[in-house]
């Protein structure tokens, strides 16, 4: 069993607890339920953004514990004046640390779309991300049948959401596209051994259809790495343990976007 494996098999757990703890009538009666998601493409094209989706992540089961003090306020604020086009937040716990509090915090204090970073398997925690305050939701082709992938979009996109689909390889790309889909993200960190390989992204980029914005996940250390990968037709790009390894995340975004 890999990573990945152990990974979905507590979150079958950790769904089921939640169901009981919390209806979808009650996600639905949350405050934060009946607000309208922002846009995702509006704010990865607009000319005074940078295209960088900015990841709030205090650890990973590879690197262990990246920065596990941050501040999600803070972090995300910076993150948001440095100019990031969206933000990632993690809310799975036991692998990454993080937890909805997260999320519901940096959406209290930022006005650009914020994308649920989980791993999601079932129709409620769609709900979950909407009530929490998310514009986007993940949802990863590895982990996820065609029509759960379909059925998913639909529904995420239903309530107002926009929906990032994350690919490894071809054969998860080919099968997994569906029009219930606003991004499809190329995670250049292989989830079964968690090696990277930005030469994943370069290797994709044509196969996706110019209709779905682009987007290069992880392995991204270098400003060149983000010029490379415009020309070659991305317009976003997910960036997080860079940024988090160091004492101020948004203090090094700055710098990075600096060199843009």
């Amino acid at each position: 069993m890999n990573i990945l494996d152990k990974i979905v098999l507590r979150k079958k757990e950790e769904v089921a607890i939640a169901k009981q703890q919390v209806s979808v009538k009650d996600l639905e009666s949350h405050p934060t339920f009946g607000r309208t998601p922002y846009r995702f493409k509006d704010f990865l094209l607009s000319d005074d953004r940078t295209g960088i989706i900015a990841e709030f992540k205090k650890q990973s089961p590879s690197k262990g514990v990246i920065n596990g003090e941050a501040d999600v306020k803070a972090i995300t604020q910076a993150y948001n004046l440095a100019g990031a086009s969206a933000l990632s937040v993690l809310t799975d716990t036991d692998f990454f640390g993080g937890k909805k509090e997260d999320l519901l915090q940096a959406r209290s204090v930022n006005e650009i779309p914020i994308l649920r970073k989980d791993f999601m398997i079932d129709e409620y925690q769609i709900f979950e991300a909407k009530a929490w305050g998310a514009d986007i939701i993940l949802l990863i082709a590895a982990i996820l049948t065609p029509q759960q992938i379909v059925d998913y979009g639909k529904l995420a996109q239903s309530l107002g959401l926009n929906v990032l689909l994350e690919v490894h390889d071809l054969v998860e790309l080919e099968r997994s596209i569906c029009p219930h889909l606003d991004a499809i993200g190329v995670n250049n960190r292989n989830l079964g051994d968690f090696t990277v390989n930005i030469q994943t992204s370069f290797d994709l980029v044509d196969r996706i259809p110019n209709e779905f914005l682009k987007i290069s996940e992880s392995a991204i250390s270098n400003p060149q790495t983000i010029k490379d990968l415009k020309e070659v037709g991305f317009q976003g790009f997910l960036i997080g343990e860079n940024f988090m390894k160091t004492e101020n995340p948004g203090l090094a975004m700055k710098e990075f976007v600096g060199e843009l």
